[in-house]
């Protein structure tokens, strides 16, 4: 792949991501904020994008969403649990929920 088509595909990436971000908050804010981890702050900013600010944003050369979990733990109760699959996400969900959201600085 090359690197303007990796730049175009981030590009697309980030506009999905943003809005299905914005239907999220502007459906249910508090499940929104939980379900990306982010902050009330970051969400209100969010839904109050409008469309040009939206297409400004996604043409950034970087990816806007990232994983919410920097714990190989996590990342094994999504992928590798076999028996229980529904008991592992539930773990996972619960230990995703136990970390910070990401702030305004």
């Amino acid at each position: 792949m090359s690197m303007e088509n990796m730049m175009s595909e981030i590009r697309d990436l980030n506009l999905s991501y943003l809005m299905l971000t914005q239907q999220m908050i502007r459906a249910d804010k508090p499940a929104a904020v939980f379900r990306l981890g982010i902050s009330v702050d970051i969400a209100d900013l969010l839904e109050g994008l409008s469309n040009a600010q939206l297409l400004k944003l996604a043409s950034t050369n970087m990816m806007l969403a990232r994983f919410r979990f920097e714990d190989d733990l996590v990342l094994g109760m999504l992928t590798g649990y076999n028996k229980d699959y529904a008991q592992a996400k539930s773990h996972a969900a619960i230990l995703m929920a136990g970390q910070p959201v990401e702030q305004i600085t």
